[in-house]
C-alpha cells in the first residue's frame, strides 16, 4: 500500500510540475529584468534609426528570422508579411514613395513579453510639397530577446488595450 501511495504521489508531482511549466510559458519569455527591457528597447531604437537612414537590411537584421509583421488594411501596403525578407520588402516599398521623412519612436511601454512603441511619422511623399503627420503605435512581441511578431495600430489606445493595458500610461 505504501508503494502505491508513493507512486501516486510521484505521478501527481510530475503532472503538477508539467502543468506549471506549461502554464508559465509567458514568464520564460517575459522581458522581466531591467537588462532585458533595456536590450529590447535598444534593439527597437536601432531598428527605427536604421529605417530612417534607409538601411532596411540593418533595420530587420535583429528581428526573428520567422517574424510575422502585420500592418492594418487601412495602411498603404497593409497586410501580413513573413520573415525578414518579407518585412524587408514591405519596408522598402513603404519608403519608396517618400521624398523625405522620419518615423520616430516617442515612447516605449513594456508589458510582459511585448513592447508598445508610440511612433510619430512625418512624411512628404514624392511629387508633393505637403507633409503628413501620423501618430501610431507598433507592438512587438519578443521571444528569446528578438521580436517574433509586430502589429501596427492606427489608434494608440487600441494598441494598449491589445496588450492588456486599459489605462493610458
Amino acid at each position: 500500500m505504501a508503494c502505491k501511495r508513493e507512486t501516486i504521489a510521484i505521478a501527481i508531482i510530475v503532472v503538477v510540475g508539467t502543468l506549471a511549466s506549461t502554464c508559465d510559458w509567458h514568464k520564460r519569455d517575459a522581458l522581466g529584468t531591467t537588462e532585458q527591457r533595456d536590450q529590447a528597447i535598444k534593439l527597437l531604437k536601432n531598428a527605427y534609426g536604421a529605417f530612417n537612414q534607409g538601411e532596411i537590411a540593418k533595420a530587420v537584421a535583429e528581428l526573428d528570422p520567422a517574424i510575422e509583421w502585420t500592418e492594418p488594411a487601412s495602411f498603404p501596403g497593409g497586410g501580413t508579411y513573413h520573415g525578414q525578407a518579407g518585412v524587408s520588402q514591405y519596408l522598402t516599398q513603404s519608403r519608396a514613395g517618400w521624398a523625405e521623412g522620419r518615423s520616430e519612436p516617442e515612447k516605449f511601454i513594456v508589458a510582459r513579453d511585448r513592447v508598445v512603441v508610440f511612433v510619430h511619422a512625418r512624411i512628404r511623399m514624392k511629387g508633393s510639397n505637403e507633409w503628413h503627420e501620423i501618430r501610431l503605435a507598433d507592438v512587438y512581441i519578443f521571444r528569446e530577446g528578438r521580436p517574433i511578431r509586430m502589429r501596427a495600430f492606427a489608434d494608440r489606445k487600441e494598441a494598449l488595450e491589445w496588450v492588456g493595458i486599459h489605462d493610458s500610461p
